[in-house]
Order: structure tokens, then sequence, then C-alpha cells
């Protein structure tokens, strides 16, 4: 086991003196106590969940100290302490096991190996009492939380919180669980937007739901953790709605389009009066009894973060429709934010004009949440709303487009085939859960619906007006707040293209910016014991929220990647894809690739036929890709696959490999698809986290729990793994949005990137490039039969390896 925590501050030894004094877990006669006195305090306090000396005692009796003693030995006959006993202890504490894990003779040992701080004095005394305390306490258990986290949970801070004057705790710059989350106010909310999408001559009110810790009623003024979550009241069964897949790709008109044809510009509208107000009132009038969803906003309800969630237009409780990522969802996001920010009105009710402010909250914000909910985060970000101090966003989308298309062609997310935009605007449009508000509404969402079908314009794939109005990376320079990125390198949900611009993006800009790449899919990471994840977020958020000065814009790496060969390991890195990576190129042989340029022509063909054997399997589209890959499958004549020699060292592939293909196709529409795949047997990472202990994530006392994760290496050795892909339709060969005829047997040249990666390959392995046509998963599934001829002379693979 590794656990590699970044956000573990070292401290001068009065910062330790003065913390630990604030959490009681010292007291102000430390040093005038003999180092016995102290030690059995020490073992006192470890033990929050024992409430008498018989029971403390009875859990020291079960630590061993050595070999022979335990701790109740140890304190019961004063025998000498010293740095390796503590450390001993220190490891049990921690969870670790002596023998099974670590040997009692040399815990510093097994400490090294699993990355665990601990310090080294040369005389074991009240001060070395003191600093391995305090770093102890800061120290992760196999379980994913620190150790003062683990007392927390256990009950340390029960009876911390003083009724008359409740104040949050700061404990090595993070933010402690010093309120009770079983005792938070539970209220729901109408804010008034700048929005009437489901044109009722009314702007669209916004249900909006908080849990706050009952210290805010007695002044207490706190931050605000916001999610924006399209499906937290519920979602809608879209099986019909789904597009068809087993048709052709459609002859476009050629065309001379620019960007300036389709630019996207904010058109004025006419919004009817704002609500009358009748009174103010601090008190809500509903219940929230929705719950909560995700474990990080849980995790720091009772640090003293408000969570707030919201759905947004469309969603139950809310006025409006959905429109799939436009402006207006946009809007409908950033109002909630301005609201807590004192800059627009909400509602006890829907009806009376009784005003309602965010009274409890100190104005700061952020933004949390994964895929929909991180898009919508993203989206906030660009427009500079005051207020919106950073983002935490999770495999977020930064351009529809990249979502839902790519170059030219109709790309669906993976295991959503037939899926586009407005069968997810149907989706979310839980509004029509309750039948009597769905009839009000029901004439403008079906128009609007039919309305998002046309100009999604599944017919050609293009990018167009529609598409930019969905592209929030045009808005980049107006992001103001600080923002954290997380993607998984094997999410083919969002791919990772998405995070790759939106990273590139905000390079100019004047903004804090944080990296995270797992080896996930489409995942949440902060349950995984091997990194602090939730701790580098509790620095930055209380550097951010509550403006603890902890250095967190510092200490915290600006990419941290997750390695794919080795379990456990997370690398830390300047930057990630730049542009100014050198690029190794390599040609396409009829037998390899290769870094020698070929000096005869020479030609591949394959065919693009393998519907019918789909159909034929069940249309299991993780198979399909499967026997693709595989050297005798049933699509060996599909596509053309080239490897390189096998490799003497490892190789770090980082950022964006480009491909460059001359073909043509006995077909007047064509398309080329390409895999990047690593073949070589070995036992590699499982492509989801394994299960380590369910509900063994523990995020309060008497309060909620999450599985505890993480990637393990596989039981069984696999030949192949995929690196990541990519696509583009021969009649978009320069830009997505511009057509060019295709004529049959024409040779034509393209060169587009594939999905920015960072793989690391291992010695021995060979790279291979597989070129296809119709990827099953993802793109249009024609019936109709091509034939490709690739040009190897004119093709080649440019990879940009880390150096």
């Amino acid at each position: 086991m590794k656990i590699n925590q970044f956000a573990q501050i070292t401290v001068p030894q009065e910062t330790m003196v003065h913390e630990l004094l604030a959490i009681k877990f010292i007291d102000a006669n430390f040093f005038k106590r003999p180092l016995q006195d102290n030690l059995i305090h020490f073992f006192n306090q470890v033990f929050p969940d024992c409430y008498t000396a018989t029971t403390k005692k009875a859990a020291c009796a079960n630590l061993l100290a050595t070999s022979v003693f335990t701790v109740t030995d140890l304190l019961d006959q004063a025998k000498p302490f010293n740095n390796q006993i503590f450390y001993n202890i220190a490891l049990q504490l921690l969870g670790f096991h002596p023998k099974t894990d670590f040997k009692l003779n040399s815990p510093l040992e097994f400490m090294r190996q699993t990355k665990l701080a601990f310090n080294e004095p040369a005389v074991f005394d009240n001060q070395a009492l003191l600093k391995n305390s305090y770093l102890l306490l800061t120290t992760h258990t196999r379980f994913g939380v620190t150790f003062l986290d683990d007392l927390a949970n256990r009950g340390y801070f029960k009876d911390f919180q003083s009724k008359e004057n409740p104040h949050p705790l700061t404990f090595n710059g993070k933010m402690q669980p010093v309120f009770d989350p079983n005792q938070v106010v539970k209220e729901v909310v109408y804010v008034e937007s700048s929005l009437d999408t489901d044109q009722d001559g009314h702007r669209d009110l916004l249900e909006t739901t908080i849990f706050r810790p009952r210290e805010t009623n007695q002044g207490l003024k706190m931050p605000v953790l916001y999610t924006a979550n399209p499906y937290y009241k519920g979602m809608n069964d879209v099986t019909d709605y789904l597009h068809s897949v087993d048709q052709e790709i459609s002859p476009k008109t050629p065309s001379n389009t620019d960007y300036a044809a389709i630019n996207y510009s904010e058109p004025t509208t006419q919004l009817p009066e704002e609500m009358p107000v009748n009174s103010e009132s601090q008190t809500a009038e509903r219940y929230g009894d929705e719950p909560s969803f995700y474990s990080l906003n849980d995790y720091f309800l009772p640090r003293g973060f408000v969570n707030v969630y919201a759905g947004g237009i469309g969603t139950r409780g809310s006025d409006g429709i959905r429109t799939c990522g436009s402006p207006a969802e946009t809007e409908s996001t950033i109002a909630i934010i301005q609201w807590l920010h004192g800059d627009r009105k909400a509602f006890t009710n829907r009806t009376d004009g009784i005003v309602i402010k965010a009274w409890w909250c100190n104005g700061n914000v952020a933004m949390t949440g994964k895929s929909y909910l991180g898009t919508l985060a993203t989206a906030a970000a660009t427009t500079g709303v005051a207020g919106l101090k950073t983002v935490i966003s999770e495999a977020a989308i930064s351009s529809w487009y990249d979502y839902y298309r790519d170059n030219g062609l109709v790309v669906a997310p993976i295991d959503c085939q037939g899926e586009d935009a407005d069968v997810l605007a149907e989706l979310c449009f839980s509004r029509q859960m309750d039948a009597g508000d769905y009839t009000q509404v029901k004439t403008i969402f079906q128009q609007n619906l039919a309305a998002l079908a046309k100009d999604q314009d599944r017919v050609t794939g293009n990018y167009n007006h529609f598409w930019d109005e969905r592209n929030y990376r045009r808005n980049l320079s107006n992001v103001k707040a600080d923002m954290v990125m997380v993607h998984g390198l094997n999410d083919w949900n969002v791919k990772p293209r998405n995070v790759e611009k939106l990273w590139a993006g905000l390079r100019g800009q004047n903004i804090s910016r944080k990296l995270f790449l797992h080896q996930g899919k489409h995942i949440y990471m902060n349950n995984m014991p091997s990194i602090d994840f939730t701790d580098m977020m509790n620095l930055w958020l209380s550097y951010e929220l509550y403006g603890v000065v902890n250095h967190a814009k510092e200490i915290l790496p600006n990419v941290t990647i997750q390695d794919n060969l080795t379990p456990e390991t997370w690398t830390p890195q300047h930057d990630w894809s730049r542009i100014d990576q050198k690029l190794t190129l390599y040609h396409l042989t009829t037998k390899d690739l290769t870094t020698t340029k070929p000096t005869s022509a020479a030609s591949l063909s394959f065919k693009d036929d393998g519907l019918e054997q789909f159909k034929q399997t069940n249309g299991d589209e993780h198979q399909w890709q499967q026997q693709l890959l595989t050297a005798d499958g049933p699509y060996q004549n599909n596509r053309i696959c080239l490897k390189t020699a096998p490799f003497k060292q490892t190789q770090i592939i980082d950022g964006k490999p480009t491909v460059t293909l001359q073909a043509a196709v006995d077909q007047p529409t064509g398309l080329l698809s390409v895999m990047l795949v690593d073949y070589g047997v070995a036992k590699r990472l499982t492509e989801v986290p394994t299960v380590l202990e369910r509900s063994g994530y523990k995020l309060g006392y008497n309060w909620k729990s999450d599985d505890l994760v993480e990637f393990t290496t596989q039981a069984q050795t696999t030949p192949f793994k995929l690196i990541t892909k990519g696509h583009i339709n021969l009649q978009n060969r320069q830009q997505p949005f511009k057509n060019e005829e295709v004529i049959p047997n024409e040779f034509y040249t393209v060169h587009f990137e594939l999905q920015p990666t960072r793989f690391h390959l291992a010695a021995g392995h060979q790279l291979g490039l597989v070129v296809y046509a119709t990827d099953m998963g993802m793109t249009l599934r024609s019936p109709k039969k091509a034939n490709y001829i690739l040009d190897l002379n004119a093709s080649q693979l440019e990879i940009p390896f880390r150096k």
C-alpha cells in the first residue's frame, strides 16, 4: 500500500502547540509535566469512543508496543518509551497490523515504503511527543482519512462546540468537523431568475435546497458548496426518444462556411417584471427533504460549509424548461450564486411575495460536481459571476460539441448510442413528474424539444450556431474563479478533450488552476485511500472560502496524475499536454510503425462491413472493441493494425497524439476512426476501482459513509489496452463546419488529434495504431458496405513522449 499525501503541511513548533491546544489534544501544562504523564494523556485522547478509564485501558491493552509488551504494560510499569515504540503504536492506530503489515523491530521501514511521514528525534522527550503527535494527527490511516478525522469519526469533537459562541476550527490549514451534521437546518427557497424559458409571462423561479449547520441560527456566517444538479429531482425514461444509429452518413453539400457565419451572440430578450415584494422573512416555509448525493459535500458539511443544491430550470419544483447546455441553463445556475452573494431575490414560496435573504452566508461560494453537474459549474465560472471563488469540476463538459460530436461526425458518449442534446433535455425535464404542473408547460416544452432536435443537426454532424452557443470555452476570458479540474484518463463518456482544452484555454488567465487525472472512467475520486484528495480540497476550500492562510495555491501541485502501470502511484507535474511538447514521428509500412521513412510506395486496405456481424453478437459494443483489437478476431478485415517494435524502456505519452492519413473510399461518404493501443501481455490496473470496504470511508461522527475503493492489479493478464481514440468525417477534412466533396476512389488527406492522454508504456510493450471506419460504440452504423485504401507513404503518427 502507498499513501500519497500532498496536503500535509509542515508547521513550526509554535503553531503545533497553538493548534494542539485549540483542539484540546494537549493542555497548557504539557511542557511542565513528566513525559510519562503526557503519554498517559496521549492515550486517553486517542480513544474518544471509550468513555471510561477501564475501557480506555482495555483499548490500550490491544496495542503492542514491542514484541513483548502492550501499551498497558508500558504505562502501568512506567517502562522506557522511544521513537520506535511510538511508531509501532502509531501504525496500529492508523489501522495497520504487526506481522501482516509491518515488523515491530522496523516500523519506519514500512512507513518509508508506504510513504507515511514520520519524525526521527535524537531523544524521545516531551518535545518529541508533541511533534510526533501533531504529525500523527495529520497522517492518513489506511482508510483514506487523517488520524484526526478518524478520531472525529469516533466522537472526538462531539462536545466541542460552544453553544454560546459557535465557531469553525482549523488544524494543519484545514477545517475540522466541529458542527453536528445531524442537527442541520434543511430548507427550501425559490430564487427568482432573469429568465422566462417557459414563456408564461413570469420570471422562472428556481427551487433551491439548503443544508446548513444550526449554528448559523446564532449569527455564524458560513460559505457554501453549491451543486447545480439537473438530476436532483428525478429523471424521465427516454427509451422512446433515442435516435436510431443504424443509418448511413449523409452526403453534405460542399461549403466555404467560416466561423463568423456560425458564431453565437446573445440575443436581446424582453423579460417580465419581477415578482412584487410584499414582506420579508428569515424563515423558510418548506422543509428540504431531498437527500444529498455527493460524499465530498457531505464531508464538508460538519466542517462549516453549507451545502446547497438546485436542479435549475425545467426540473421538478422549478419553473422553465430544460435546454441542454444553453446560456439559459448557465443563467439559471448563476442565479443561485447571485442570491447567496446578496445580489438577487429569493422567496419563501411561489406566490406570496415574501422575500428571504441568505443571511447565514458569508458571500463566498464554491461549486462542485461531476459530469453535467461539473459542466454547469464550469459554465458558471465562464460568466465571472461575483461570489464564485472556486470551482471543483469533475468529468465536466467544456463544449457540448465535444460531447456529442467529433470532426463532423455524430459521436455518442460510450454506452449512450442514440442519445443527443434533445434526449438529455427530456431526461432532465422532471417537471413532468408533477402532472398538474406539466399540463401548464407541455406544449412549449414539446416545441422546444423539436427545435433542439432540428438545431443539433444529426444529419450533418457539423459544428454550427447551436453548438457554438454551447461552447463554454468561448468565454474563458471571463473566468475569475480559481479552478480545480478532475478527469478520468479512461473516461469515454465525457472524453478527455473537454478537460484538456479547458486546461489549455485557462493558461493565460490570472487565476490559480489545478488538475487531477486519474485512471478511472466517469467516476468521482474522493474515496481512494492512495491519495489525500479530500484533504487537498479541504486545504483549498479553507483558503478560498474561509480565507485561511495555508498557502494552498503553492502547496498543491499544478497537475497530479495517477500512474497506469504501478498501483497507488500519483505523480505531480507542472503541466500537462503542452503545445511545445516534442513529437516522435512514426511512419506506416505494410508491416509496422517505424521511425524510418519508407522509400517505396505501399498501401493497405480494409472493409467497413461489420454491422451484420455486430448484430449477430447481440450488439455488445465492448465485446466488439475487444474483438476488433484481437489479431484473429472476426473483425480483422475491418481494420488495419500496425505496431512499433517493442520498447526497450518505459515511455510516457503526455498530450495529444495526432495522425495524418491519406485514404480513399469507394463511396461518396466516409469516415476514419483511429485507436492507439498498448499491446503487451500484462496484469493491468482494474478498469473500475475495486471496493476495499463497503461504507469504509467515513465522513463524520454518526454521519454518512462511502465505499472505500482503489484501482488494484487485475488477477488475470490481458493482451492489450486502449490508450486513446479519435474520429473524423472525410467530408470535414479542414473544419467541422466546412463541407468538402468526397469522390469515390479519390485519395484525401486528413490530419486530426486523438483524445489527449497521459499513458505510461511498459518496457517490452508495443504501441499499436488501429485504423478503421465505423465505431460501433460511438459513430453512426451504416448498413452500406464500403472499402477503404490507405496510402501508407502519405500517412503518419505523431506521439508526444514526455522527456
